[in-house]
């Protein structure tokens, strides 16, 4: 394991692999909230901390959220791309909302309506990439986790929960 993560962040990086079948908690005492967490993880998905901007509408925040993600299997090296979203949300106008001329690593982006076929669908960077303009990003995965970004697989499923 990890020893510099949160204990947290080490069960899900092993979740993610998808090779654990039990966690064992040894050599120290876990501290209450430390077990909560545990408690309230998702055993069969990673779950990312996310960091949202401000003032994203309510559609947005929604896709973020409280849809449930998963890897394309046609794997990109530059996104972790989840499409359902621009499916169920078909006909809905993404403005363009938050357009820095660099996608950074770990930026979650929510293509905007001028991308056509592909508005609405959510991605995660996995690399740094200049933005066309048409990318709204919507939030970022603290770099402590950017490691878990690269164990996701093909049709492997996960979810965000919101840090501030």
């Amino acid at each position: 394991m990890h020893r510099h993560l949160p204990l947290h962040l080490q069960v899900e990086h092993f979740i993610s692999m998808g090779t654990i079948d039990d966690v064992i908690i040894s050599n120290c005492y876990p501290s209450d909230e430390e077990l909560a967490i545990l408690k309230d993880l998702p055993r069969n998905l990673v779950c990312f901390d996310v960091e949202l901007i401000d003032t994203l509408p309510e559609v947005e925040r929604s896709i973020v959220l409280d849809e449930l993600h998963f890897n394309r299997g046609d794997v990109s090296a530059n996104f972790l791309r989840s499409t359902q979203s621009r499916v169920k949300y078909k006909g809905h106008e993404f403005k363009v909302l938050n357009a820095p001329a660099t996608i950074r690593r770990g930026d979650v982006v929510i293509e905007s309506s001028e991308y056509g076929h592909y508005a609405g669908e959510l991605q995660i960077a996995l690399a740094d990439m200049e933005n066309s303009g048409k990318s709204s990003v919507v939030g970022h995965v603290p770099e402590i986790e950017h490691f878990l970004l690269d164990t996701i697989r093909p049709w492997q499923k996960f979810r965000f929960r919101e840090v501030r």
